[in-house]
């Protein structure tokens, strides 16, 4: 088993897939770090094409596939292409990935929201999907196109803004941390954002329901207050709270600030294990932005990814 740490980029040929490859060899050269381009292919078209041409198929021309992928992508020049590693596998796409991230010990899986099945309004590729409802690293998630030439240098007129959407649990002040971390790096504005959800319960009659509301916004005002006293002296920064559809308010503020980035945490269940909230699917679904999706269990390990990020950037 090959424990160097390293970033793991799924491709499946796609433009979208090609943009997430990108940003990950981008990353990737700033740490100088090993990238693991990975395809998975259908058991059933493998057994297919066996039987088909009397050939056995091969990792070794999937590996070539990724090769050639890489080189339309990046071009037969770059220096780039000299860090790349190709791993071919077959089963079902998600659990391979998740797997090959295991065993090859990456910090970061880089994905696309959408592949070969193309783009549809309200949602982003199953795969995706299934990688983030199991995965124990953090997952950076990318928009469903090919940026061009993507350089860490250039993250501040990229990014610009990054966007923190916290629900003010304990896990808010970790994910708070890796944002700062990534912000005084890349020298951009750090959002905090809480949306306030309005009370549907039909016992909202039996109360008094303004005063139920202003006491869940002076409790959300002062655990903001609280998150901001956390965060570096020098960064800027701002806290808004909001009244809303948390998915819909979070994404008129990634339109209207423009932020970049969002920070976001996928929360997990005690019962059914790691499961991605509903908000933070739609999120996704809504905005075509760069998202930095974090396990609740690994707010240190990226801490300290973020920190060394910020020492490699002085």
């Amino acid at each position: 088993m090959n424990v160097r740490p390293s970033i793991l980029c799924p491709v499946d040929f796609s433009e979208a897939s090609a943009g997430a490859l990108r940003y990950a060899a981008a990353v990737a050269d700033h740490f100088a770090t090993r990238l693991i381009v990975l395809s998975v292919e259908d058991p059933l078209l493998t057994q297919a094409a066996d039987l088909g041409t009397g050939t056995m198929w091969t990792p070794e021309e999937s590996k070539h596939e990724i090769e050639q992928f890489a080189t339309r992508t990046f071009g037969s020049d770059s220096p780039k292409l000299a860090m790349l590693e190709y791993e071919a596998a077959v089963g079902k796409p998600a659990s391979e990935i998740l797997r090959v991230a295991r065993e090859r010990s990456c910090d970061l899986i880089v994905i696309s929201t959408h592949g070969l099945t193309g783009i549809r309004k309200l949602f982003f590729g199953s795969t995706t999907e299934r990688v983030l409802r199991e995965t124990t690293r953090p997952v950076l998630i990318t928009p469903p196109h090919d940026p061009g030439l993507v350089q860490v240098e250039d993250g501040r007129r990229l990014i610009r803004r990054i966007l923190v959407p916290v629900d003010l649990s304990p896990a808010s002040e970790g994910q708070v941390q890796i944002a700062c971390g990534l912000a005084e790096a890349l020298g951009v504005r750090v959002i905090l954002a809480h949306v306030i959800e309005p009370v549907t319960s039909r016992l909202a009659s039996r109360v008094n329901l303004a005063r139920v509301e202003a006491d869940r916004r002076s409790i959300a005002d002062d655990a903001m207050s609280a998150l901001m006293k956390t965060m570096p002296s020098g960064l800027q920064a701002e806290a808004l709270v909001a009244y809303g559809d948390p998915a819909e308010e979070l994404a008129k503020v990634v339109r209207d600030r423009q932020a970049g980035l969002i920070v976001v945490g996928v929360h997990g269940s005690p019962v059914h294990g790691l499961r991605m909230g509903s908000v933070t699917y739609r999120l996704l679904c809504l905005c075509p932005t760069l998202v930095l999706a974090l396990p609740p269990q690994l707010h240190d390990v990226v801490g300290r990814g973020a920190a060394e990020f910020k020492a490699a950037a002085v």
